[in-house]
């Protein structure tokens, strides 16, 4: 039976790993790929995750399998790390945040119970958007709509054409928001902006879909959740994918939360009732070690501060790494003027090169970029900046 089936397109981000992993050339950098490095080009551990994981080996813990989903402790901090102590004292019994497999495996538990029970909602997604996003919901048997949301002629946020396109969302309709450091752009929406969105969805009686995997690398956690707060806050029934790989460096644990907001605790339960078949019937329950860490550094207030510590560090050297190619392609004379990455949050960026000049980095420089232009700022050091600005100047001039 498997002589009918033909190979699949390589996925457009982790194929060009696999190539640039084959690549033989010694200078060659990899930007294309969503996983902080930090000055050395080294995906680090955490200090305080070092420590918790000693303090975890200490203890005589069970392998038992865990819940379907997962520890009530580690769903109580995880819902007050997203929601913050006002809205989480607010929504005691009207919200409830669940461990699932990285933020990746929280929007297919989504996209499950929706094909289930909702399969006339469409989901409505920025263009551009991370690319799993129309998988997960293509996968699901989910329609999808796009909003405008990147203007590429500024490079700037399309907030008007944002909101003529979510005009036409109907009641029941999904609309997907990127909680901060939006991928692929670095582009966020401003506190009077999510303001808007709040009161257009909830006017047009649409359910918002948060993903949150940056939570921290835009401008703290929670400056990051500000905009957040303002959707749960106003609109009864929201949902928010959280991803722990990032902020955390577990990215090969796969820990992440799905926070689910209804509007009073009977409808709740009943929704978490069916999200427990869904879990079931594809994963069962989720892996403990990395929900572990996580809990323990999140109700330890010594390792908590020291994460929240590692936390910044991170965020400012991104931020650092954002000014300085900035300022270094200005001082080469570029012809194109890249003063917008400066105002962009997170790991990524739009840098503008089109697919012509990312196919030369590539070729002639050994710089792997997505075709869409996506650039990884986390992916950039003092060891290669000089000669990443000097061959973007070179395929652009």
């Amino acid at each position: 039976m498997f002589e009918i089936i033909k190979s699949a397109q390589p996925d457009p981000i982790l194929g060009l790993t696999e190539n640039f992993n084959l690549d033989k050339r010694l200078n060659k950098i990899n930007l294309s790929v969503g996983v902080y490095q930090d000055s050395q080009g080294q995906t680090p551990t955490f200090d305080s995750v070092r420590k918790a994981e000693g303090l975890l080996l200490q203890k005589d813990s069970s392998k038992s399998y865990k819940p379907i989903i997962g520890d009530e402790e580690f769903g109580l901090l995880v819902k007050d790390l997203v929601l913050g102590k006002i809205i989480t004292k607010e929504r005691k019994n009207t919200a409830k945040s669940i461990h699932t497999p990285g933020g990746t495996g929280a929007l297919r538990v989504v996209m499950d119970y929706f094909s289930k029970f909702h399969p006339n909602s469409v989901f409505w997604i920025s263009k551009p958007s991370w690319p799993n996003h129309q998988q997960i919901i293509s996968a699901a048997d989910l329609n999808f709509n796009e909003y405008s949301y990147f203007n590429s002629e500024n490079n700037q946020l399309n907030f008007n054409g944002m909101i003529n396109d979510l005009s036409n969302i109907k009641s029941g309709d999904v609309v997907l928001l990127h909680g901060c450091c939006h991928n692929p752009t670095g582009i966020d929406l401003n506190l009077s902006q999510w303001e808007d969105i709040s009161d257009l969805l909830l006017d047009k009686k649409a359910i918002p879909l948060i993903d949150f995997a940056y939570q921290g690398f835009g401008n703290g956690l929670n400056e990051d959740s500000e905009g957040l707060r303002k959707i749960v806050q106003k609109i009864p029934e929201s949902i928010v994918c959280s991803s722990f790989s990032k902020n955390f460096g577990l990215y090969s644990e796969r820990v992440g939360a799905l926070t689910i907001l209804g509007s009073d605790e009977h409808l709740l339960q009943n929704v978490l009732s069916q999200i427990k078949v869904c879990i079931r019937s594809n994963y069962s329950n989720p892996p403990s070690h990395g929900g572990d860490i996580v809990k323990l550094i999140l109700s330890d207030s010594n390792l908590r501060k020291e994460w929240e510590k590692e936390l910044n560090q991170i965020r400012d050297r991104m931020k650092n790494m954002r000014d300085e190619l900035t300022e270094k392609l200005q001082k080469l004379g570029s012809k194109k003027d890249f003063s917008f990455i400066k105002s962009q949050r997170g790991m990524f960026s739009i840098s503008g090169l089109d697919k012509r000049q990312v196919k030369e980095l590539r070729e002639k420089y050994a710089i792997y970029i997505v075709d869409s232009g996506r650039i990884n700022i986390a992916g950039i050091n003092s060891n290669n900046i000089d000669r990443l600005s000097e061959s973007i100047v070179s395929v652009i001039s």
